[in-house]
């Protein structure tokens, strides 16, 4: 009878077998457990090996088997959990996790410390080392569709029913997964990784190491039209959209190609889900975008800049370097925010006087009332 994943748990570390643990088992199960392991394959290193990859001070059992990240309630002896809070040591201390990653000055009994600046940052280092993401799709499957002109790089992986037009080029090691649609022209850089369904317009430019989730359309027309003669004119949307490497783009995101232009989406960059960026915008490099914002077309946001949720950027604004545009934000048109400036509210304006102002608002039925009282009870309908 073969066994789920629940029954193949130990059940005092929670974890599943490596294929290593099983080997002796029969051919049907072996063949399951390589299956499982393929979906997020792990490596078992030592907390010493930990520390020397992060480059941090270990005390405690050097030998410790460290296989996974988690939290500190969801952890096996092999996670590593991280604390860089005085208040949550209690969770670490009860904690099944054996190793764990802490701030220079704190201490735990009975645990392996690793000890780090910015454990939170440590911990996602580690995990990126522990747990390397697990492949889409391997080869070209054969129900995808790939042109004759297409030049496809080395260990390229092609998924179900993607279809690959005229002239599209692909970086070694790079993945499309299923459903997915790359446009005549475009250009995909080493090591890409494409979720279901994603659509890449004619032309589009994806550099090195970009993650594109599923959903996500890059390159389609720009909102641009001239009202003239009683009716609206399309506008060309004849330019491109280049995205530089390490970007991470959400899912059901929409980026459009310029007008005469060329959208730009600096190196490092993330992008969450359901966002809107319109033509001819400029984001520099590692800036971060939350969910549901729209940012108008022509639009300058410099690098390192940080947009909250549900942001709204009209046309033609200029974002400088290591601005902060908190949730909610409304820029209008042609809306200059300075280098290192944060911004609330709509129309955006400095925080400081973002609060100033949101304080009076709130005393309003006081101020109110005691206006009442000053013109004698008089009601102001």
């Amino acid at each position: 009878m073969a066994l789920g994943p629940q029954e193949m748990e130990d059940p005092a570390t929670g974890r599943r077998p490596s294929t290593c643990a099983i080997r002796s088992s029969s051919k049907a199960l072996l063949e399951f457990s390589c299956e499982i392991v393929r979906e997020r394959t792990f490596m078992i290193r030592t907390a010493r090996e930990v520390a020397q990859y992060l480059g941090v001070e270990l005390e405690g059992d050097p030998a410790a088997p460290i296989s996974g990240v988690a939290s500190p309630e969801r952890a096996s002896q092999e996670d590593l959990i991280y604390v860089d809070s005085w208040r949550h040591l209690g969770r670490a201390a009860a904690s099944r996790a054996l190793c764990l990653l802490v701030k220079p000055e704190m201490n735990l009994s009975g645990k392996t410390l690793l000890r780090a600046a910015n454990p939170k940052l440590a911990l996602a280092k580690a995990a990126a080392w522990l747990l390397p993401p697990a492949p889409i799709t391997q080869g070209v499957h054969p129900t995808a569709i790939v042109s004759s002109s297409a030049r496809l790089g080395a260990g390229v992986g092609i998924g179900p029913y993607a279809v690959i037009e005229d002239g599209v080029e692909i970086g070694a090691g790079t993945e499309v997964a299923a459903f997915c649609f790359l446009g005549r022209g475009s250009r995909l850089g080493e090591n890409c990784r494409l979720h279901p369904r994603v659509t890449l317009y004619a032309g589009v430019q994806l550099a090195d190491r970009v993650v594109v989730h599923a959903g996500t359309v890059i390159g389609s027309d720009g909102f641009g039209y001239v009202f003239g003669e009683g009716r609206h004119w399309k506008f060309p949307q004849l330019g491109r959209v280049e995205i530089a490497e390490d970007v991470e783009i959400g899912a059901n995101t929409t980026i459009d190609r310029g007008a005469l232009e060329t959208t730009e989406i600096g190196a490092g960059v993330r992008i969450d889900n359901l966002v809107q960026v319109a033509h001819n915008v400029s984001i520099g490099e590692h800036t971060v975008v939350a969910a549901q914002t729209g940012i108008s077309g022509s639009t300058e946001i410099g690098s390192h800049v940080i947009i909250g949720g549900q942001v709204g950027i009209a046309d033609h604004c200029r974002i400088e370097d290591g601005a902060v545009a908190g949730a909610q934000a409304g820029i209008p048109t042609g809306k200059t925010i300075r280098k290192g400036q944060t911004v609330w509210g709509t129309p955006a304006r400095p925080l400081a006087k973002f609060k100033e102002q949101y304080a009076w608002f709130a005393r309003l039925p006081e101020l109110a009332e005691r206006l009442r009282k000053l013109e004698g009870g008089r009601s102001k309908d």
